[in-house]
């Protein structure tokens, strides 16, 4: 029913208010469509997928990768970018540069800081997303400033690429995207199989011959691949790994995580698309799908608040 659903969504999308007696203008609407179907996609998958992973190693379902402060950094690079090089500068008009430049910096970030943190924090939640909210503090007030002596026009520049908006995707990172999603899932294929024995804790994941130190890392620096690849092509999505996540464990009631990685993928795609089209067609550009995802996130994880300390 659900891939049902984002099937409906994407055949919707590409083919309202479409010319159907013009081939050109047929063939054109087609064309300025199809990249954004696929970035949205694209990016349905990865969060869903990374905000599974990441809620199975922190053990809890009301947390996002963006509690770590992921979204903070990206627009912390790209505003750096901009301050130091420019808006007309190789590093920031080359999309491809610019991407592995974020994957190589986020990763490194993930890697070194929140590796080490798990380990020194004998693997306390509550520590790694307590220093991750610092972190989010930290970063933006650096971003801040930046932006404050910054060129206005420089600024006007960046401020694009800081606000998530799928009618202006940048469609040049999709080839490469796709190779790097495919490199990291052939690479944590063996990890990504232990998620199942993870959630069980670390204790009961040792006893049964995993090297959760190991995976742990691992794990965590694709989560932050991941988030990295989503926002260099749409910027910043803070609440839809939640929505996604947390609707498709509500809806399978399973704690398998292929079923469920492929449920929040089809809730994302059904999300994106079907918001994208009301974007486009009914409030005409006006309001970017960030807003929705952001209002009905909030509004989803105060709900997610108050039935946990019901239960």
């Amino acid at each position: 029913m659900m891939a049902l659903l984002a099937v409906v969504a994407a055949a919707a999308y590409m083919l309202v208010e479409v010319n159907f007696n013009n081939e050109r203008l047929f063939f054109y609407a087609l064309k300025l469509r199809t990249p954004k179907l696929i970035v949205m996609v694209i990016t349905a998958f990865v969060i869903g997928g990374a905000s599974l992973v990441f809620q199975s190693v922190i053990n809890n379902t009301i947390v996002t990768p963006c509690l770590l402060g992921m979204n903070s950094l990206y627009t912390l690079i790209h505003t750096a970018v901009v301050f130091c090089a420019g808006s007309t500068s190789v590093l920031a008009n080359n999309a491809n540069l610019s991407f592995a430049v974020d994957l190589v910096i986020m990763g490194i970030t993930a890697t070194v800081i929140y590796g080490w943190l798990f380990k020194k924090t004998n693997y306390n939640v509550l520590y790694v997303l307590l220093i991750g909210t610092v972190l989010t503090s930290f970063f933006s007030s650096i971003q801040s400033t930046l932006t404050r002596v910054m060129d206005p026009n420089e600024y006007d520049n960046l401020l694009s690429t800081l606000v998530a908006s799928f009618s202006n995707v940048n469609s040049e990172i999709i080839l490469f995207s796709v190779v790097v999603l495919g490199v990291l899932i052939f690479v944590l294929r063996k990890d990504l199989a232990l998620l199942d024995v993870i959630t069980l804790g670390r204790q009961q994941a040792v006893n049964l011959g995993v090297d959760y130190d190991r995976t742990i890392r691992r794990l965590l620096l694709g989560v932050t691949i991941c988030i990295a690849v989503a926002t260099a092509m749409v910027g910043p999505i803070s609440f839809l790994g939640l929505i996604i996540a947390n609707l498709s464990r509500q809806l399978l009631q399973t704690f398998r995580h292929r079923q469920l990685s492929l449920g929040s993928a089809l809730f994302g795609t059904i999300v994106l698309v079907a918001g994208q089209l009301i974007v486009e067609h009914v409030f005409t550009y006006s309001i970017p799908v960030s807003v929705f995802i952001t209002v009905g996130g909030g509004l989803y994880f105060l709900y997610l608040l108050l039935t946990r300390r019901r239960v």
